[in-house]
C-alpha cells in the first residue's frame, strides 16, 4: 500500500468545509454508473433471518426530510377525496406546504391504517414495511402526465393494504389508471410472510400510465437494490411469486427493446432500464452474504436473490448500512496515510473539498467507489415483521437520522401513536436545537475535524444504545404481549411510552456527545 503524506492542516482546514454540506450535494464517492442522491434497500426473507422474521432496509440518500411522525388511522364519509401531493418529502414539519403542489385527486377509502411517516413512508400498524431506492429507468419512459410520484404510492399502499401482494397490486393498478409522472423507482416490501420487490417506471411521454414488474423473494434468500433496475425473467404464470402491469410485454417491443421473435429471454431490467443490472453495492452485499457462490464484480449480471451461507439478522442488516468496505480492496481510505498525524481527518466521509485535495495531491489516492453509508443520508431505517407476534409488537422499525455509518437507532413499533416533539420537525439545511436530527447530523459532521478521536466516541455511544435497545427488548415485548391480551390499546400506550422515553434518552446523550467533541 502506497503512504502518502498529506499535510495535516490542510485536512483540518477543509474538514470543517464538510459542516456546510449543501442540499442536493452529490455524493463524493459516486462512480459513473451511480445515481447521485441514490439509496440502498436490502430484504431478506423469513426463512433467510436469524429469527424467522422478514426484513427490509432503506437509507434515504439525499436532501430529504429528516424528521418522522405517526400519521393516524381515520375514517372517511362516503364521497371523500383523497389529495394527491407533490414534495411532501422536502418540508420541514407536517403542517408545512411551503414546497407542496398538489397533483389531482382520487376517491377516498371509508378507513385507513396509521402508518410511520417518512419522505418514504415506510411502515403500517399491520406490519406491511418498504424500503426506497431510485434507479431512473430509460428515459424514454418518463411522462409528466398523471399524479402519481413514488411516495404517494408508498402512502396509499400502506394506509390500505396489509399484506405485500395487496399493496403491490393496489400501487400498479393506481399508477396504471391515474398516471405515474416519477423516474424508475424501486420498492421492496415485506409482511409477516413475504417479500417482494416491486419496480416501476412511466408508459413514456405524453401518456397516462405505468410499467411495472414485482418479484417475490424466496423464503431463504436475500436480495438487494442500490439505484439499478434488479427484476430479470418474470412468469406471470406464477402469481404467487410474479406480477407486472398490463404492457409488460408490449411496449418493448413498440420501442424496439425486445424482439419477442428473437428467442432472447425477456429480462425486465434489460428491456426497461439497458443498464448493467449491479453496481459495487449490490455485489458487496451478495458476495458477502453467500461468498460460497464465488460471485465476480466483473460479471455480466448477478443472481436477482442469494441464499445466504449463513442466516441474517437484524444487527447484520444493521451493519450492512454502516459499510464502507473497510479492509478490502474497494476500501474507501485504503490508499490514506495512516500515521497518527494525517489519520486526524481522512475517513470514510469527509467533504468532496478534502477528496478533491487528496486526489490533486495524489491522483487516484481515494477510490471512486459509492458506500453504502453516505454521510449525504437524511434517515435510514432497518424494518422487521414477525409472524408470531400480534401486530403491534410484530413490526419494528429502526430508525436513525443522518449517516447510517455513525448514527444510533431507535426501536419504534408498529403500535407506537406517536413520536417526540423534536423527532417530528427539522430540516438537513437549518441548523435547530429542538430538532432530534441535529443532535445527530451534529455529531457526525464534527467528526471530521478529528476522526482519530472522535470517531471511537461516536462508535462506542453507537453501540452503547444498540446494545441496550435488544438488551431490553425481550422484556418489553413479553410485557407488551401480556398487555395485549388484556386490552390492546394498553399494549400500544406501553410501547408508545417506551419508544417515547429511549427516543429522548438518546437525543439528550447526543447533544452531550457533540459537546465533549467540540471541546476536543
Amino acid at each position: 500500500m502506497r503512504n502518502y503524506f498529506i499535510p495535516l492542516f490542510f485536512f483540518l482546514a477543509l474538514a470543517l468545509s464538510g459542516l456546510g454540506m449543501a442540499q442536493g450535494q452529490t455524493h463524493p464517492f459516486l462512480n459513473d454508473t451511480d445515481l447521485p442522491e441514490g439509496c440502498t434497500s436490502i430484504i431478506v426473507g423469513r426463512l433467510a433471518s436469524e429469527d424467522g422474521s422478514t426484513i427490509t432496509s432503506h437509507t434515504c440518500d439525499g436532501g430529504y426530510r429528516p424528521w418522522v411522525n405517526i400519521k393516524p388511522a381515520a375514517t372517511y364519509r362516503d364521497g371523500a377525496m383523497n389529495t394527491i401531493y407533490r414534495g411532501l418529502m422536502h418540508t420541514a414539519y407536517a403542517e408545512d406546504m411551503s414546497r407542496v403542489t398538489v397533483k389531482g385527486e382520487i376517491p377516498q377509502v371509508s378507513e385507513t391504517y396509521a402508518f410511520l411517516n417518512v419522505a418514504y413512508p415506510c411502515m403500517n400498524e399491520h406490519q406491511l414495511g418498504i424500503g426506497e431506492t431510485t434507479f431512473g429507468g430509460r428515459r424514454e419512459l418518463r411522462s409528466r402526465e398523471g399524479v402519481f410520484q413514488i411516495e404517494e404510492l408508498e402512502r396509499l399502499a400502506l394506509e390500505r393494504a396489509t399484506n405485500c401482494r395487496d399493496a403491490i397490486k393496489l400501487m400498479g393498478e393506481l399508477a396504471e389508471k391515474y398516471g405515474y409522472c416519477d423516474g424508475g423507482e424501486c420498492l421492496t416490501l415485506i409482511d409477516p410472510q413475504e417479500a417482494w420487490q416491486f419496480e416501476i417506471m412511466g408508459p413514456g411521454p405524453g401518456k397516462i400510465g405505468a410499467t411495472w414488474a414485482a418479484a417475490r423473494i424466496p423464503d431463504d434468500h436475500v436480495g438487494v437494490s442500490a439505484n439499478i433496475c434488479r427484476i430479470a425473467e418474470i412468469d406471470l404464470d406464477k402469481p404467487d411469486y410474479f406480477m407486472a402491469s398490463t404492457n409488460v410485454y408490449t411496449l418493448a417491443p413498440e420501442m424496439g427493446w425486445w424482439d419477442p421473435d428473437s428467442g432472447e429471454t425477456f429480462k425486465f431490467w434489460k428491456a426497461y432500464s439497458g443498464r448493467k443490472p449491479f453496481s459495487i453495492r449490490e455485489f458487496w452485499v451478495l458476495s458477502t452474504m453467500a461468498p460460497s457462490l464465488n460471485l465476480q464484480y466483473d460479471a455480466d449480471e448477478l443472481p436477482f436473490t442469494v441464499k445466504p451461507d449463513k442466516k441474517v439478522s437484524v444487527r447484520d442488516i444493521m451493519e450492512y448500512l454502516r459499510c464502507t468496505y473497510a479492509g478490502s480492496e474497494y476500501d474507501l481510505t485504503q490508499n490514506l496515510p495512516q500515521d497518527s498525524r494525517s489519520n486526524v481527518a481522512h475517513n470514510p466521509w469527509m467533504s468532496s473539498d478534502m477528496k478533491n485535495l487528496a486526489n490533486g495531491l495524489q491522483s487516484g489516492i481515494i477510490p471512486r467507489f459509492r458506500a453504502i453509508a453516505s454521510s449525504g443520508c437524511a434517515y435510514s431505517t432497518v424494518i422487521q415483521a414477525r409472524a408470531w407476534l400480534p401486530d403491534p409488537v410484530g413490526g419494528i422499525t429502526w430508525f436513525a437520522t443522518d449517516n447510517p455509518g455513525l448514527s444510533p437507532r431507535v426501536p419504534i413499533y408498529s403500535g407506537v401513536k406517536e413520536l417526540p416533539a423534536s423527532y417530528r420537525i427539522g430540516d438537513k439545511n437549518t441548523f435547530r436545537r429542538d430538532s432530534a436530527g441535529w443532535a445527530f447530523r451534529r455529531v457526525n459532521k464534527l467528526s471530521n475535524i478529528n476522526w482519530s478521536r472522535s470517531s471511537k466516541m461516536i462508535t462506542d455511544a453507537v453501540k452503547k444504545y444498540e446494545d441496550k435497545a435488544f438488551a431490553e427488548k425481550v422484556a418489553i415485548e413479553k410485557q407488551a404481549i401480556v398487555l395485549f391480551q388484556q386490552d390492546p390499546e394498553k399494549a400500544e400506550e406501553f410501547l408508545t411510552q417506551y419508544t417515547n422515553d429511549f427516543a429522548r434518552s438518546l437525543v439528550q446523550y447526543w447533544w452531550e456527545l457533540g459537546d465533549r467533541i467540540l471541546e476536543r
